[in-house]
């Protein structure tokens, strides 16, 4: 069975005051680009971007890596994008830090995960 991560991408990114905040495109490109090397459990990696974090990928697929635009705030798009990978009979787990859309998506048989699960398996890379 394929597996999906959602990920919640201005939650996960501000999860850490490092500055993102100063540039929030510099921020997700940042964050894609070490996806795209990271060894996170799962076929499909879904980032959902929001507002000006937007300008730092374009939509489209990158290897495993898709990035989408939300048209407004992430959330419906989140929740969007889990249904769809659930009905496509995916294993969906969704990183969000947002209690709402936790249970939200949670609704729709999802799996939620803090942005520190993500974030660990990215250290991982990081730090060897």
């Amino acid at each position: 069975m394929r597996s999906v991560v959602v990920v919640d991408s201005a939650n996960v990114i501000g999860s850490r005051p490092d500055g993102w905040w100063k540039d929030r495109a510099a921020a997700t490109r940042r964050l894609h680009e070490a996806l795209l090397v990271a060894d996170v459990p799962g076929d499909e990696i879904v980032m959902v971007l929001e507002g000006g974090a937007r300008g730092g990928a374009r939509p489209g697929k990158d290897a495993h890596v898709r990035i989408v635009h939300a048209p407004k705030e992430g959330d419906a798009t989140i929740l969007a994008e889990a249904q769809r990978a659930g009905q496509r009979g995916c294993t969906v787990t969704v990183v969000t830090a947002d209690r709402a859309l936790a249970a939200n998506v949670s609704a729709t048989g999802a799996t939620v995960v803090g942005p520190t699960w993500l974030l660990d398996q990215l250290d991982k890379l990081e730090h060897g």
